[in-house]
This record gives C-alpha cells, structure tokens and sequence, in this order.
C-alpha cells in the first residue's frame, strides 16, 4: 500500500550535479554546491509542485550514477550539513524530498565490500551495466546486498528523505526489491519507492518487487509521438495500456527527464506543448516536472560522450537571476551547458503553473480512469473519472481548423484551455485545447 501522500504528490525532479554547475569529475572538486537548490526550492513551490525528487548526491566518480559511497554526499555538492540545510528550507517550502538511489551497479572506485561485485565463474573481471566498462553490477544474490542496500535506503529517510527513484530498477530482479523494501518500510511506513522501468510488465514488476511505482516510458513515448504524427490513435492504445496499470498503482508520469530530449525540443511543432501538459495532468498517475520544462528550455539528448550536457544544465542563483532573453553565461562555475531563457519561457511557467493548480483542485485525478469518447487522427475527447461527480474531459485539437466536440458536455464548465476559453466550450480552435469538469446532474 503505498502511502496516501504520495497520490497528491507532483515532483519537480532536478539533476543536481548539473543543476549546480558542478565539475564533471569529483577529483579536486569539493564545494557545498548543494546549497545553491535551496533558492530554487520557493520557485518549486510556486509552480505548485509538492516535492523535490534529486538526482543522484551521493560520492561517484563522474555523472553520479557510478556511485562510490552511499552513505555521503558527493564532495562537489557538500556534505551531511548541506543535505540537512536543504531538507529543513525544502520543509519550510512545504516540499518533500525523494533521492535517486543506484543499486543495480557502482563506480570501479567504489568503497564498499569487493565481494559484492558480480563475477560470472571463471570471469577475469566483474559484470557491467550495458557494456559500461566503469559501472559494475552488484552481486544482488548475496544477503550482504540486501543488507546494504537497506542499510543505505534507512540511513537517508532517517535524515529526513520521503522517498526513493531506485535507478536502473530494471536491471534488478524484482525479488531482490521484495526482500528488501519491508525491512526499510518497517521503521519508515511512509516512505515511497518509485524504479526506474523503460520497457517490459510494469505492472508484473511492481507486484513482484512491490515497489509502489514504476516510470511510465510507454506513455511518455505515446504523448510526443501522437502530437508529432498527428495520430492520437497511439496515444488512445497507450492510454489504454495505462488504464490497465492504475488498477494496481499510479505510475510515475513525465514528459521528461533527466535522460530524454527535453519536450520542447521533442515536439515538432510548439503550438501543442498545451496539449502534451494537458494530458501529463489530467491522466492517472504521479505526475513530475523536469526542471527546466516549466520554462520551456530546450535541449537534445545525443548518443555520444558528453551527450546529456544540454538536457542537464546548470542554473542561475536564483529566480530572479533568470534572464529575460537568451544568455551565453550563467555565472556559476564549470557549467557543463549554459543556460538560455525562452523568450516564451514566463508565459510556459504559467501555464505549468495554471495546469498543476487544476490537478492539485482535484488529487483524485492520481487513481481516476481515462475513456476515449472520441477519437480520429487529430481530434481526440478523454474523460478522467474517478466515479460520482468527479470527471474531467480533455479536447485535444491538432487540425488547421476548429473542432466541435461531439461528447455531451451539457453540464461541464471550463476549468482550463490553450486560448482565451470564451464561446462555446465544445468548440475547440485550430491546434487547441480544453480541460473541462464534467459534474452530471
């Protein structure tokens, strides 16, 4: 059962070691860089979300997720006391705090016990991640991993942590998660673990590792892909598939992250940005903002060395430093990308702003089922519903000419829409859209 905070929750998930404009490696690089999140964390709190989920902090070798101790704080971001300072102004905020854990491999330097490095008999070296020769798998077999895994996932919640995105979780056999999450729900009931899943049975492997979410690549792909094509057919299946998962959890839904192109750059033709938001906050699931997309930043992710500066860059001191046109320096050290502000980028905040609002009105969109009542190449109605008078239809429009929605909306009223919102609320506009509550009499 995972724990009731968590349907409200909507995270604004941020990669820290770009965020700061940390150094790419931690050789010589100590700072208390971590401290420079904490401007951020009322710009988190303004756009409505009610959390901070961090990419890795802990000790690694590079980009974080070749971790080599997790019981401390990455020497380029700081140490325990700046971890604390940012749990206790996140708390001021209202925000609570969920940490990205790497348990599937470690860095080669790691510290702890070799023995628990995975070797495959008579191997001359460990398995790796993927064929990554410095990310090398640990031994999930062995007792003493679960043992240090609980002991890691303790720790953090202890200092003050709500939660966990368990990286790569994957790669990791769902039994190992099934004996290991009851010892560390035992002292922490409230905690929440979400695992990084990119394809497969989603919703097998939450019964099997008894995780209480898993990513939602599969509707990720689906929002893009039909805004792009023009065919809200795919997003229809997907939908479909993603009805079918909320009958035993909400996923965690996103239109990016720290690992794919950013949505701005993604959709080939920006108008439909609203509509990509618009289905991100009215479908099921517990929905998280890359930090960033609330102010349209673009950003391609590249398959090479050095390929996810420009989705990862680093950020301003604070909100007020934002500049109001495109900028060649940030002023942070060592930034791996710099920082340009869309010229659209405050109107984008607010439309962020505008949609997270509606969906914290109505927290039982994170359990609520979504039927299509209409549905051609462009034109599409959903309707979320959680039963009694809670349901919200979402029009989808991405035709040159305006769309008369065939559902009955005798009694909804128009809570939200990507043009002025006046006339006939049926009536969707070229390349538009409407978010309307629907209350039967």
């Amino acid at each position: 059962m995972s724990p009731a905070w968590s349907d409200e929750a909507i995270w604004w998930h941020v990669y820290p070691l770009g965020f700061t404009g940390a150094p790419p490696t931690s050789a010589g690089a100590a700072g208390h860089r971590l401290r420079r999140l904490e401007p951020w964390l009322g710009h988190a709190a303004d756009l409505g979300c009610t959390g901070v989920m961090l990419g890795p902090i802990f000790a690694s070798e590079t980009h974080g997720y070749d971790t080599v101790d997790h019981f401390a704080i990455d020497p380029r971001l700081g140490d325990d006391a700046d971890f604390d300072a940012l749990v206790a102004r996140a708390r001021e905020h209202g925000l609570r705090i969920a940490l990205d854990g790497v348990f599937n491999h470690v860095g080669r330097s790691f510290t702890g016990d070799a023995g628990w490095l995975r070797r495959q008999p008579g191997a001359a070296d460990y398995d790796t991640f993927e064929g990554h020769e410095r990310l090398v798998a640990l031994d999930h077999a062995q007792e003493a991993v679960q043992d240090y895994v609980a002991s890691v996932l303790g720790h953090w919640l202890d200092r003050g942590a709500d939660g966990w995105r368990l990286d790569a979780a994957y790669a990791v056999p769902a039994e190992f998660w099934r004996q290991v999450l009851p010892r560390v729900r035992a002292r922490h009931p409230q905690a929440w673990f979400a695992g990084e899943v990119i394809h497969g049975d989603y919703a097998g492997y939450v019964a099997r590792s008894t995780l209480d979410s898993v990513t939602q690549y599969e509707l990720w792909k689906a929002i893009w892909s039909s805004l792009n094509d023009r065919n809200l057919y795919e997003l229809a299946h997907a939908l479909g598939r993603h009805d079918d998962l909320l009958a035993t959890f909400a996923p965690l839904t996103f239109v990016g992250n720290h690992d794919v192109t950013r949505i701005a750059s993604r959709l080939d033709d920006h108008r439909h940005l609203g509509h990509a938001l618009a289905v991100l906050f009215t479908v099921g699931g517990v929905p998280s903002v890359y930090y960033g997309d609330e102010l349209g930043l673009e950003g391609v992710k590249e398959e090479r060395e050095g390929g996810d500066d420009a989705i990862r860059p680093a950020f301003p001191p604070t909100p007020a430093d934002l500049p109001a046109a495109p900028a060649t320096s940030t002023g942070l050290s060592a930034a791996p990308a710099h920082f340009e502000m869309p010229a659209d980028g405050r109107d984008v905040f607010a439309l962020y702003q505008r949609l997270i609002g509606l969906r914290r009105r109505h927290p039982w969109l994170a359990r609520a089922r979504t039927s299509v009542t209409h549905l051609a190449n462009r034109t599409a109605a959903l309707r979320t519903d959680a039963g009694g008078d809670r349901a919200v239809l979402t029009l989808l429009n991405l035709d040159d000419e305006p769309w008369r929605c065939p559902a009955d909306i005798t009694h909804a009223t128009l809570a939200e829409a990507g043009d002025s919102g006046e006339g006939d609320p049926a009536v969707v506009p070229a390349h538009g859209w409407r978010i309307l509550i629907d209350k039967p009499a």
